[in-house]
């Protein structure tokens, strides 16, 4: 995966990198490779915003793991694109993080990556997908790197790192409960001292 999208961010012929170009380049890898895709990138510093941007394509490919069905994106976000200039950028930082994954991935319990346990696996980085697009403080990292690892694991059948994703996943909404816990509690602290 890491050398398609390398390719890809190299094509001196291509003015601008769409997503439908993705579906296109990775094949029937595309689901795993585009959830990753969409989902790593929240893990790293990015600017505010960037979740819920990349978010909508992730709740739909989550969806359609979920569901096991084909990758198909809806027109509005399938031809969204950016500049290759910038897809290059985010290559750059995605491709060293994606190589060394690649060194560590390779078929082991295959049963927790294939289905029944793969559509489980979509339900949850669907609702994973749904929080990192909220504006919750602190609520984007973990979710972002489950859903990274479980796309991962079901792209090269490898339950170690399902088994990563959903701990990871665990820690997360762990985190983010406590989050809008305390925001709640603080919130009613403030209206009950007015």
């Amino acid at each position: 995966m890491s050398r398609i999208l390398w390719e890809l961010s190299q094509d001196a012929q291509r003015e601008r990198i769409a997503i439908s170009d993705l579906l296109l380049a990775l094949g029937d890898r595309a689901t795993g490779a585009l959830i990753f895709i969409f989902a790593f990138p929240n893990v790293l510093p990015t600017p505010p915003g960037t979740s819920s941007i990349l978010g909508a394509p992730l709740i739909f490919l989550a969806a359609q793991l979920m569901l096991g069905r084909a990758p198909w994106l809806p027109a509005f976000v399938a031809n969204r694109s950016m500049a290759r200039a910038d897809f290059s950028i985010l290559v750059k930082r995605i491709v060293p993080w994606l190589q060394r994954a690649e060194s560590l991935l390779r078929p082991r319990w295959s049963s927790l990556a294939l289905p029944p346990m793969e559509h489980l696996i979509g339900f949850l980085s669907l609702l994973l997908a749904v929080l990192l697009v909220l504006p919750i403080p602190l609520g984007n990292v973990l979710p972002a790197l489950a859903i990274s690892l479980l796309a991962l694991g079901v792209l090269e059948r490898d339950g170690v790192w399902v088994l990563a994703g959903l701990a990871v996943a665990a820690a997360g909404g762990t985190l983010i409960y406590g989050v809008l816990f305390a925001m709640v509690k603080a919130s009613l602290y403030f209206f009950t001292q007015l």
